[in-house]
């Protein structure tokens, strides 16, 4: 495919690194250090198969959920024309 002044494989480049950040973030927002036994925001205790399965855990499923449908997600520009940059 033809893609200008570009190398052969600059979208597939393109594309793992777009994957790479995004799962770096993710790693990043993972639960780390000793967890709690309750709930940090409602005071719920937190399930023990929960804490098990993420050490390192301070809140429970429904606020987790809660934070989770808050995350706001920034992106990097990974393309060079203008007309991406105006959006």
């Amino acid at each position: 495919m033809a893609t200008g002044w570009a190398h052969e494989g600059a979208v597939l480049d393109q594309i793992e690194d777009t994957i790479t950040d995004a799962v770096k973030g993710a790693r990043a927002r993972l639960p780390t250090g000793e967890g709690s036994d309750h709930c940090v925001q409602c005071g719920e205790e937190i399930p023990p198969a929960r804490r098990q399965a993420l050490p390192g855990v301070h809140t429970c499923i429904d606020c987790q959920s809660d934070r989770d449908r808050r995350v706001v997600h920034a992106t990097i520009n990974r393309r060079g024309s203008k007309d991406s940059q105006l959006r």
